[in-house]
């Protein structure tokens, strides 16, 4: 977590992001930016599915793509239409404390009694469930996983400016994070 930084002033914002949407959405959400009017979005945010992540924007300020670990690889297509069609041109990739993909393995057997027990399946299917899935899903350290996504979709969309941040869940704040 030494990596990160923490933005709790303008002055706070790395240079790179001020006066960019990238920028604009850290105002928002960590530094109670007053709303704006938005008619069409003016970045991609990926970010992860769990519910404790709210971040605070205005109305059509922000394409939102949300998945398990923020990992936007298997919804590359939705992001090159946020692109291609929605014309944005910053993407922030916002990981996140506490993320349930980080060690998924140890969670092997929570998951198989979960969907036997809410779910109605038998043992043997969720178990091979998770087995199929799982590997593709684990994304070890929440911090390495947004800096290698931000580096291959930098790759991928060279025109677009793309953001490593964190969501802290434990103070709800949003913190760069320092690449090498």
């Amino acid at each position: 977590m030494n990596r990160l930084i923490g933005i709790s002033s303008l002055e706070g914002l790395l240079p790179e992001y001020r006066n960019t949407p990238i920028g604009l959405l850290v105002e928002y959400h960590n530094l109670g930016r007053p709303e704006e009017e938005y008619t069409t979005a003016q970045l991609l945010v990926g970010m992860c599915m769990d519910q404790r992540n709210q971040l605070r924007l205005p109305d059509n300020f922000a394409y939102v793509l949300r998945a398990g670990g923020a990992n936007p690889r298997y919804s590359e297509f939705k992001v090159s239409y946020a692109i291609a069609v929605g014309g944005v041109k910053h993407i922030a990739l916002i990981g996140r404390t506490q993320c349930g993909m980080v060690n998924l393995m140890a969670r092997r057997e929570r998951f198989v009694r979960g969907l036997v027990e809410n779910a109605g399946w038998e043992p043997e299917s969720a178990e091979a469930h998770f087995l199929r899935f799982a590997p593709q899903f684990e994304i070890g350290d929440e911090i390495d996983f947004a800096l290698s996504e931000t580096k291959r979709l930098r790759q991928r969309y060279s025109g677009v400016q793309d953001a490593p941040l964190l969501y802290r869940v434990e103070d709800h704040l949003l913190y760069a994070i320092e690449e090498d």
